[in-house]
């Protein structure tokens, strides 16, 4: 299987999401990190197969409105965001642009 690793701007994603998650009701937060980590985990098996955009391959979360932006290198995926898909496009044009690769 494929090494997958979640960058530290990702890892702050998930963070912000649990963040927010949790304002709205006790516990949903870590139900929602948990998801996400889940469908970040599938990326072992199913890396490449998802359609690209703003030079990041984007795989749609299964539970929570969320994109997960990844990179294939040589030997591992590198989850480079986890975006909430509500906001104008733009800012998340911009904040892919703004990411190490």
């Amino acid at each position: 299987m494929r090494r997958v690793v979640v960058l530290a701007e990702a890892a702050e994603d998930l963070e912000a999401a649990q963040a927010f998650y949790n304002a709205q009701e006790a516990g949903v937060g870590e139900h929602c990190v948990n998801s996400l980590l889940t469908d970040i985990e599938s990326l072992a098996l199913y890396h490449g197969i998802h359609r690209q955009q703003h030079g990041c391959f984007r795989m749609l979360a299964n539970r929570f409105p969320f994109g997960i932006y990844y990179l294939d290198a040589q030997h591992e995926t590198r989850a480079v965001a986890v975006l909430d898909l509500r906001p104008d496009p733009t800012w998340i044009r911009r904040q892919l642009t703004q990411r190490p690769s």
